[in-house]
């Protein structure tokens, strides 16, 4: 199986993304990059120099729903005559933009996020989006877990591993143990477990921290060989990598649970634990900052380590008595 990594720029802070283009019948693209004129002509250059053009696309499949790596879809799916786009269902950032319904205000209102602070996040995030386009429902076909993607001379695993979103997928070649991985697996840094809605009651927070450890695990099972990720270089120590990830989880997890008496006696909100840790953020910065403290805390609070309570509509954490 021809598995060709195409290099793409983004105007994002995380630099280019990688995409795959997977060279055999139905030619398949895995992620397509944001909606610039520059990451358009990137990827036809890379689809060039490997012999095919936008026309030849048949199945345009998602990683996950972020501008940096669906942004191009929508365009791509009509250029290449109605290519068929698959995306996990418990994904939405294809549907909708970020922030901009009641459950993600409530989400950060939980958090102690202020309303002032949620309108700037909103206007934001409403810049993000037009690296993208939104997807009506009949407009994609939903990728499930553990389906095959069938090719010409194998098969690609569908690997459902939420955490960094709620409907984030890898791709497993079981014939030689390769992964593709979007942002559920990155050489040098940790993928960010974004604060999310829960896909099954929106009224609730989908605890992405303890899924992404879950989802480690499991990819760790197919013993991988080889690890394409959404950016920066492939992976070919999956075993360091992933002790790696679980020390820096640990690690952070202990900074958090420390910093709590330190912000206050009484506790201190996802918000107050954010600002306290990453001090110097602004812009989307500041919702990444929100959503790392939130998973710490959810992950922390389930293990016992922290107490929770409300204080108006915001959640307080802290150490409980004696500990």
């Amino acid at each position: 199986m021809r598995i060709i990594p195409i290099t793409l720029p983004t105007p994002f802070y995380i630099g280019p993304v990688n995409v795959y283009l997977i060279a055999e019948d139905p030619i398949t693209l895995i992620d397509t990059g944001p909606k610039t004129k520059e990451a358009a002509a990137a990827l036809r250059e890379g689809l060039r120099h490997a012999g095919f053009l936008t026309a030849d696309i048949r199945r345009i499949v998602l990683t996950h729903a972020h501008e940096d790596h669906c942004g191009l879809a929508k365009s791509l799916r009509d250029e290449a005559k109605n290519a068929e786009v698959m995306v996990h269902d418990w994904e939405t950032g294809h549907r909708v933009g970020r922030l901009e319904h009641e459950e993600h205000r409530k989400l950060l209102a939980r958090a102690g996020v202020s309303d002032d602070e949620i309108e700037g996040m909103r206007r934001v995030y409403e810049g993000v989006r037009l690296y993208g386009d939104s997807f009506a429902e009949h407009e994609y076909s939903a990728l499930e877990d553990n389906a095959e993607l069938e090719f010409e001379t194998g098969v690609l695993r569908v690997v459902h591993t939420p955490g960094h979103t709620p409907g984030s997928c890898s791709f497993v070649r079981e014939a030689d143990r390769t992964v593709i991985a979007g942002d559920c697996v990155l050489k040098r840094i940790t993928p960010n477990p974004v604060l999310s809605p829960d896909p099954i009651d929106p009224a609730k927070r989908f605890h992405s921290l303890a899924e992404y450890l879950v989802s480690l695990a499991r990819l760790r099972t197919f013993a991988p060989t080889l690890v394409h990720g959404g950016h920066g270089d492939s992976i070919h120590d999956y075993e360091e990598l992933f002790n790696r990830y679980v020390r820096a989880i640990q690690q952070r997890q202990g900074q958090v649970i420390s910093l709590l008496p330190l912000i206050s006696k009484a506790g201190a909100t996802a918000w107050d634990v954010s600002r306290a840790l990453f001090p110097d953020t602004d812009d989307v910065h500041r919702f990444l900052a929100v959503s790392e403290a939130v998973a710490h805390l959810d992950l922390a609070h389930a293990e016992g380590k922290i107490e929770m309570e409300l204080s108006g509509a915001a959640e307080v954490y802290r150490k409980p008595d004696g500990s």
